[in-house]
């Protein structure tokens, strides 16, 4: 279920256009903030005395999606050709279905969600999805924003730095989905995810993520009871322990992959009685067999 809220800004009245419907709440207001205010990374290449005019023009519209599936095809209508949808707050699962399988991509505060493209492959078919997986707020990015801020390039050009960003994102994801090993596979994507969303501890680096098993199997290309197994050897062996929304790394990335892929860190001596009982689950595959030391 969608429906608009947010703090309200009204735009200077000469900014006040005419806008196309969009899904929500039926006769709920349109509501607006300054992008700025919510995004000022977007403002760093301004200079401080150009800030302020920005400000004023750079007003968007504020969409809330509640957590749960969302059907996000009527607001991307409503961007028309502009940037997109600029994700202020929340966490979004963008999900791609091919032949029954399912790969998904976390995207969190200023991520931009961009219409479809019309060149999707037809032959095999694809089917894009999105999954608020917390209340999430989103900024409208549209035709007339752009107008607006048209005065302001160093605006558009942050925002087609997001774009890029996103990409080498994808390429990480793509990286670590071809370790063969799949404790691997979930140890890389659980410190890549830490590297923006964990929190360091005196024990280690937080992870408070809604991360469940299935999910973290559509990120790592692996089926769910497989990953319930590889994260149950990962906890017995005191590498990551916790549960979904709230994981834990214990160590060193350096240290996690010697022990998993070199077979001989600290990891092995500090831990033996753990390391040494590594032991393949029943549905595992060869590559994901016993990972300790013979």
């Amino acid at each position: 279920m969608l429906s608009e809220r947010g703090d309200a800004v009204t735009p200077p009245a000469s900014q006040l256009l005419a806008r196309p419907p969009l899904p929500g709440r039926p006769g709920s207001p349109a509501l607006y903030a300054y992008l700025l205010d919510l995004d000022d990374e977007l403002a760093q290449d301004l200079e401080v005395r150009m800030r302020f005019s920005a400000r004023q023009h750079a007003t968007v519209r504020l969409l809330d999606a509640e957590a749960g599936g969302c059907d996000l095809s009527g607001w991307f209508r409503a961007v028309g050709s502009g940037p997109g949808l600029l994700i202020t707050e929340g966490l979004v699962a963008a999900e791609t279905c091919v032949a029954g399988r399912t790969v998904a991509e976390l995207l969190g505060r200023t991520d931009l969600l961009q219409p479809p493209g019309g060149n999707e492959d037809e032959m095999i078919g694809v089917c894009p999805a999105w999954r608020a997986l917390r209340p999430t707020r989103l900024a409208l990015l549209d035709e007339e924003f752009l107008e607006r801020v048209g005065s302001w390039p160093q605006i558009p050009r942050a925002l087609v730095r997001r774009s890029e960003r996103r990409a080498l994102d994808l390429g990480v994801l793509r990286a670590i989905s071809c370790q063969p090993k799949l404790e691997v596979r979930l140890v890389l994507l659980l410190w890549h995810l830490a590297a923006r969303w964990g929190r360091v501890e005196t024990a280690g680096i937080r992870l408070s993520l809604p991360l469940t098993h299935r999910l973290l199997g559509q990120l790592v290309a692996a089926e769910r009871p497989s990953i319930s197994h590889a994260l149950g050897r990962l906890s017995h062996a005191g590498i990551v322990t916790g549960s979904a929304g709230d994981w834990h790394l214990h160590g060193s990335v350096d240290a996690h992959l010697e022990a998993l892929i070199d077979r001989a860190s600290p990891l092995d001596q500090r831990q033996p009685q753990n390391l040494g009982r590594y032991a393949s689950a029943p549905d595992a595959t060869s590559s994901e067999r016993q990972i300790a030391r013979p």
